[in-house]
């Protein structure tokens, strides 16, 4: 997409249109920023292998994650709770997501690239604790 600058630094001939082509590898609808946020992440199948996983982001848009693991457990068509930014802090206002696993791929590193797609909020997470006392 032309930023404003290149629009107005380019000079066009009448009737040309200033449309570029669309790459076919592109599908992303949002733009990706590279933000690294923590995120705890567990299946939302009550069948599959309970795991707790805590990752970092790698980048992230309106609509999605992209982060790195070294396991390989995650599964393209997975389902899972991610909640972002997760924090221990008690006052954290984290929230939690419905997301489905789009892409997995195998990094230069040996580590695996995995691509989440948030379908839909949770709802907000708190982590307070009011501790074990005496209920009225």
């Amino acid at each position: 997409m032309a930023t404003q600058h290149d629009l107005m630094t380019k000079n066009h001939p009448t009737g040309s249109s200033s449309k570029q082509p669309i790459s076919n590898k592109e599908r992303r609808g949002s733009r990706r920023c590279k933000i690294t946020q923590l995120m705890r992440i567990r299946p939302s199948d009550p069948n599959k292998d309970h795991f707790e996983d805590l990752r970092g982001s790698v980048s992230v848009s309106r609509s999605g994650v992209f982060f790195s693991i070294s396991e390989p457990g995650y599964e393209v068509g997975m389902r899972l709770f991610v909640t972002m930014p997760y924090s221990k802090d008690p006052a954290s206002m984290a929230r939690e997501y419905l997301a489905e696993v789009v892409r997995r791929d195998v990094l230069p590193t040996g580590m695996f690239g995995v691509g989440i797609k948030i379908l839909m909020e949770m709802g907000i997470q708190h982590s307070y604790n009011f501790g074990a006392g005496n209920s009225r």
